[in-house]
């Protein structure tokens, strides 16, 4: 990939190699569409305008509103709330529990009742870095740990 072929291709398009053909092809870093003809335009953002999706949240004393449905005042720090979402990812990852599962137990948002299932929603609707990770997902893939005003998130994609 040569600075000249990066400066020519429109915003928020990136030129690849194909592993299989050697071939270049262009990804689309927005919806990640790729296609083999040098594009013309600027990638469209456009994905679904809708999405699926279940969390859990832990809440943290600097929380907009650091109360929930199963503690009244939450003192716990970030960083506590961080290490305890870590250790949900790592029962997540290693098929010890399901999001689902932990979401009805230990979600501090009131979507724990459905297993922390938020239903359909589009762009607009959450907090931004909660809607661009949730739409940067693909469908049945978990977040990394997202931090909104609300608290810290594990997202997983389920439409």
């Amino acid at each position: 990939m040569s600075d000249t072929t990066e400066k020519t291709v429109p915003e928020g398009w990136e030129v690849r190699t194909s592993r299989s053909t050697g071939m270049t092809y262009y990804l689309n870093i927005y919806t990640k569409e790729s296609q083999w003809d040098m594009p013309t335009e600027p990638a469209a953002k456009q994905g679904p305008n809708e999405v699926r999706c279940s969390h859990l949240l832990v809440k943290h004393n600097k929380s907009r509103r650091p109360s929930s449905w199963r503690e009244e005042n939450i003192t716990r720090s970030k960083e506590e709330a961080r290490t305890i979402l870590e250790e949900y990812k790592k029962q997540i990852e290693s098929g010890e529990a399901t999001l689902h599962e932990l979401a009805e137990k230990y979600s501090d948002c009131s979507s724990a009742k459905r297993g922390g299932d938020l239903g359909m929603f589009g762009r607009g609707q959450m907090q931004k870095p909660f809607e661009d990770a949730s739409f940067s997902l693909k469908v049945g893939k978990m977040s990394k740990i997202i931090e909104t005003d609300s608290g810290l998130h594990l997202i997983l994609r389920t439409q």
